[in-house]
């Protein structure tokens, strides 16, 4: 989640919108990137997805809110550019604070899963049973 937690283990947090639409940690990263670059492909750069990637999710945001999250201006003399909106800028801080709320609700449960797990996995290839009885 936003921060690391002691046990080294991390939970996700995502919520599903209806229609398929979903907010998680790549698009609130994204967000992040665009917010420190000032650009939607340099933000799709930083992680390593193309621009055409980078627009969609941006699209997707503020189709999924009744406020933009990113204001963006196509290029020319001015050069273009993207900022996010203090609408796009609380949807963060939300995000974050909801990441933060559910790793400290579940520190203990992380805890007994770090003490439980073997600390050196073998990694296998996974096969389906059904399929290789």
């Amino acid at each position: 989640m936003s921060k690391k937690n002691t046990t080294g283990l991390t939970p996700v947090l995502r919520v599903d919108f209806p229609h398929a639409e979903r907010l998680g940690r790549g698009k609130i990263m994204l967000l992040e990137h665009i917010r420190k670059t000032g650009s939607i492909s340099a933000a799709g750069r930083a992680m390593d997805m193309s621009y055409r990637r980078a627009w969609l999710l941006v699209s997707a945001l503020n189709r999924m809110f009744a406020q933009e999250t990113v204001a963006s201006q196509r290029g020319g003399k001015q050069g273009g550019g993207a900022v996010i909106t203090p609408f796009g800028e609380e949807l963060i801080r939300r995000f974050r604070a909801m990441e933060a709320k559910a790793e400290a609700a579940l520190a203990a449960e992380l805890a007994w899963l770090e003490e439980n797990r073997n600390p050196s996995p073998v990694v296998t290839a996974v096969t389906d049973p059904e399929q290789h009885p």
